[in-house]
């Protein structure tokens, strides 16, 4: 037989939180001192941030890796023991170390140590033991406040795991915000799946060329209900000179019907129709779209000329929705 549930579920995983939660308050208040100090450093860097931790350590450590990774700061995990084996040679003098143990006497780091000692390649130690052996060596000291641990035996990492893996995200953020990452940068580190589609822009999406409904503004009611129904796209944009001079949907159709076909196109167009630039982001594109209410957007460039299309199945080929 299974044991029964903890009467009191949400109890602990409120006090858990909580302590958690406190525990990152109080660090957010006491940051450490080097922490400016290690920031600087990594932008000096011509090499890599190299990361290192074995353990629960070793978890958040990929985890960081992987953040500055993909948001400007190239990064990559190095096993503790794996390094004591061959993967030292992963290591350049270009490079910069960030190891992390709670205790600061991890044995498995104690050759990377030895090695950033022996070449100078600088050291960053992330530790709750500022005395350590790791924090003693370290030229930049990101020492972890003495909190405790959530884990009622204290002996689980849990709080120190939390303030670890906070601390190699404030990192990221300080780095991402001196080199002035941008969005369209992190679309170049993130170009799969979801992310990847949301930061692509409205011209990787468009349809061009030949398959924008475009007519010049002399044209007939026959010219526009063949571009409309030819094309696919539901809308005639009219243009003089290449000048969009106003759009043409069904609906506006539908509402003009009594002698429709003798009526002049740029009469019956709307004047101020929805439109959006070529570099706009697939969100923005999405957003106004449904703010409109509309269901194909008409891609101009800064001198108001037609230059794409877009429909909705667009953002759904593209993962957008």
């Amino acid at each position: 037989m299974t044991a029964p549930l903890p009467q009191d579920t949400a109890a602990s995983a409120r006090r858990t939180l909580t302590t958690e939660a406190e525990a990152l308050a109080y660090m957010a208040e006491h940051l450490p001192p080097d922490l400016t100090g290690a920031v600087e450093r990594i932008l000096l860097s011509k090499g890599r941030v190299i990361v290192s931790g074995i353990g629960k350590s070793g978890h958040i450590g990929r985890k960081i890796a992987a953040t500055l990774a993909s948001t400007g700061t190239p990064s990559y995990f190095v096993h503790g023991a794996e390094a004591s084996h061959g993967d030292m040679g992963m290591i350049t003098g270009a490079d910069i170390c960030l190891l992390i143990s709670n205790s600061g006497e991890t044995a498995e780091l104690r050759d990377i140590i030895y090695h950033t000692r022996r070449f100078a390649i600088p050291m960053i130690g992330i530790s709750s033991n500022p005395d350590s052996s790791l924090m003693k060596a370290a030229d930049f000291r990101l020492t972890l406040p003495k909190m405790p641990e959530a884990c009622p035996l204290g002996m689980a990492p849990t709080t120190s795991t939390t303030l670890t893996l906070a601390l190699g995200d404030a990192l990221a953020v300080a780095l991402m915000e001196a080199r002035g990452f941008r969005s369209e940068d992190f679309g170049t580190y993130h170009p799969g799946g979801k992310l990847g589609a949301q930061m692509k822009t409205v011209a990787e999406m468009m349809h061009t060329g030949e398959a924008i409904p475009v007519l010049e503004g002399d044209c007939t009611m026959d010219d526009v209900i063949l571009a409309m129904t030819s094309k696919g796209f539901g809308i005639a944009a009219l243009t003089e000179d290449g000048v969009l001079q106003g759009v043409i949907s069904d609906g506006d159709l539908r509402r003009n019907l009594p002698g429709l076909m003798e009526r002049r196109p740029i009469d019956v167009a709307n004047r101020t129709p929805v439109t959006i630039a070529p570099d706009q982001y697939a969100p923005k594109a999405l957003a106004l779209a449904n703010e409109r209410q509309v269901q194909v957007l008409l891609v101009v460039d800064e001198n108001k000329r037609p230059v794409g299309v877009l429909h909705l199945h667009d953002f759904l080929r593209a993962g957008v929705m």
